[in-house]
């Protein structure tokens, strides 16, 4: 019998043709894994706003006010140290016990006693869409005009050594801000119409806007300038802004200031409200509204929606 000799195999355009349709589905599917993975960030985030709410509930359940924005030594004087924040007042009731223990309250926030205290990183303050390190310097910062508030997030230099003379001061990030309010934090650091600024004590009873419709925390993205837990440092740029958020502007606008809310999530940010609730703004939000939602005594009739 005869046999004819045959060899089988891919011809090297046929193997051409299947590498490119692969590359065409992996194309086509790798939005589609990014999208996931970063509703997941968002999910994960979210439990983080919804943990900080549920904090800062017990504590008022402890102590009858909310924790406040930033404690001074001097009442009257908005930089005055220590400036401890309200995300080291709620440390207890974030299952925090050892962090708080390591922190003396009546002690300046960037005194050697807590050098190393400051730097530890708490991961319900950490947004995981933040590209930024879990540690930073809060010294660094990028803008530099305090006078007409001009601090948009476009043409903005990168910050030299040259526009500091502090030594770094380096702490643990956040990317949750309380809300001072809705106008410019410079101009009344002690005088907010939110819930949090220069020794606030926020009782449930001053919020004549209804607890579920304040804001009471935001995210906030370390872009311009650090953002910190520990609270506010006299000696840094824009200390106040380090620790509270203004809504000077809807979420995630491209011309807001540093102390606005924003984030990296696709459409808008987290926020948490003054009765524990959480919940995702859109960026497409009326500015007035949003404005509207961060004062606690505005008599304003609006609500939040998901």
């Amino acid at each position: 019998m005869n046999y004819k000799n045959t060899k089988s195999g891919f011809t090297l355009v046929e193997l051409l043709v299947v590498i490119a349709i692969i590359g065409i589905l992996i194309g086509m599917l790798l939005p589609a894994v990014q999208q996931v993975r970063e509703a997941a960030r968002r999910i994960s985030c979210a439990n983080n706003s919804r943990q900080q709410g549920l904090a800062i509930m017990n504590y008022e359940s402890a102590f009858q006010t909310l924790p406040p924005g930033w404690k001074t030594g001097n009442p009257l004087i908005a930089d005055d140290e220590p400036g401890w924040g309200w995300s080291a007042y709620i440390l207890p009731f974030m299952e925090q016990n050892n962090l708080y223990n390591q922190i003396d309250f009546n002690v300046a926030i960037d005194d050697e006693f807590h050098i190393h205290t400051i730097e530890t990183v708490v991961p319900a303050y950490q947004c995981p869409s933040e590209i930024d390190l879990p540690v930073v310097n809060l010294d660094e910062h990028v803008e530099h005009d305090h006078d007409d508030h001009d601090h948009d997030l476009h043409d903005q230099p990168p910050a030299s050594d040259d526009d500091h003379d502090h030594e770094e001061l380096m702490v643990g990030r956040s990317n949750y801000s309380g809300v001072f309010g809705s106008t410019e934090i410079e101009d009344s650091p002690l005088r907010g119409n939110g819930l949090f600024y220069g020794n606030s004590e926020i009782k449930m009873g001053d919020i004549t806007d209804g607890t579920s419709n304040t804001l009471m925390v935001g995210e906030r993205i370390n872009l311009l300038g650090k953002i910190s837990w520990v609270g506010m440092v006299p000696e840094v740029d824009e200390p106040f802004a380090r620790i509270v958020g203004a809504a000077d502007h809807a979420p995630n606008d491209p011309g807001g200031h540093f102390e606005d809310f924003r984030s990296y999530h696709p459409q808008g940010i987290n926020v948490t409200l003054a009765d524990g609730s959480t919940h995702f703004v859109t960026q497409s939000i009326n500015e007035v509204v949003f404005q509207q939602l961060a004062t606690r005594a505005g008599a304003e009739v609006v609500s939040i929606e998901d």
